[in-house]
């Protein structure tokens, strides 16, 4: 199999793990928005703003334990302050826009608070998914470059025979 095809297969994966937990943090991101818009007061991006914050717990459980389970998990405490980080920039992105619609041009329906509301996540998402799969959820080194790396210290080459004959 070719080493590209490959390396597409698993971006791919994890475009679609991604998304499945993306997809449950925007129903949670959604659902919390509207329940507290229906039930309290507060103006639209306030109440955008709680939701945004309960779908980022909601995502970091599901990023960590699903999405990205099977990457360095060395540094806990960095991880979680660049996924912080990472997800105020979002929630700047995305509720930037909702404010944008809201305040700028007027436009404070709940149909369009809710199509600003997503629009925004969907613009917001771009930016997260880039930025947590580079600095956020580190790869591990491959198990191919691994295995690689031994095979070359263990092969009959030159010097690695003078190695031996020294040790």
């Amino acid at each position: 199999m070719e080493p590209g095809s490959s390396g597409l297969r698993r971006l791919v994966h994890e475009v679609a793990k991604f998304g499945a937990v993306g997809g449950a943090g925007l129903l949670v991101n959604l659902g919390v928005f509207n329940l507290v818009r229906h039930v309290t007061e507060l103006p639209v991006v306030r109440a955008s703003i709680i939701a945004t914050v309960v779908a980022i717990v909601f995502n970091y459980i599901g990023f960590r334990y699903f999405t990205y389970r099977d990457r360095d998990k060395s540094g806990r405490t960095r991880e979680l302050t660049l996924f912080l980080l990472f997800s105020v920039v979002g929630l700047v992105i995305e509720n930037g826009v909702l404010y944008t619609a809201t305040y700028g041009f007027g436009w404070d329906s709940p149909l369009q608070s809710n199509v600003f509301k997503f629009f925004g996540i969907a613009v917001a998402t771009l930016f997260r998914f880039w930025s947590y799969r580079s600095w956020v959820f580190r790869t591990l080194p491959a198990r191919e470059t691994v295995v690689g790396a031994e095979s070359y210290l263990t092969a009959e080459t030159p010097e690695n025979r003078q190695r031996q004959r020294i040790s």
